[in-house]
């Protein structure tokens, strides 16, 4: 259920672009759905994770310049400007507190060596890094309904696939304890 709630804005996003075949429309779709879902977040649970925030934050800031100008450029920019937001926190994140961010977000979950949440932690930099350049050069190159498409299905697939590989990462390096039996 929370992964819906985490997806319905770009779905929604999505579906309106490909109703209407405008993508000032389908922004306009993305402001009210993320603000839902941010206002459902806080009415439910009483705290907002920061990463809905961040983007809440983004999608009303380049949204409306999208809207207010005219001009979808600024809304194309946005998942750019959230993966490098996010890669910027994950390489930042261990000069505050000394551990990596990954760390902070699975540690409970798991023990690994320092080294490995490091690695991990620089993955996901990269990552981040990569799918912000991409989705430039796929609005840059690409039609509009292409970086539609590519918004929705094309960054999800490749977020999908980058995170079955670091389980499989992840497979490697964790310490098996010894079943009582």
């Amino acid at each position: 259920m929370q992964m819906l709630i985490d997806f319905l804005p770009v779905i929604l996003f999505f579906a309106a672009y490909k109703i209407s075949g405008d993508l000032l429309t389908a922004t306009g779709v993305l402001m009210v759905a993320s603000v839902a879902q941010v206002g459902w977040m806080w009415w439910r649970h009483r705290k907002v994770q920061p990463m809905h925030l961040v983007s809440l934050g983004l999608v009303i800031l380049l949204g409306g310049a999208t809207l207010l100008f005219h001009d979808k450029s600024f809304i194309q920019w946005k998942p750019t400007v959230v993966n490098w937001l996010f890669g910027a926190a994950f390489l930042l994140a261990p000069l505050f507190g000394g551990r990596t961010l990954v760390e902070r977000l699975m540690g409970a979950s798991l023990t690994l060596p320092k080294a490995v949440w490091q690695r991990l932690n620089i993955a996901w930099v990269i990552f981040f890094a990569l799918m912000g350049g991409l989705n430039l050069w796929v609005f840059e190159h690409f039609s509009e309904e292409a970086w539609v498409n590519f918004k929705l299905f094309g960054m999800l697939g490749l977020t999908l696939v980058f995170v079955i590989l670091q389980g499989l990462y992840l497979s490697k390096h964790l310490r098996h304890e010894p079943s009582d039996s």
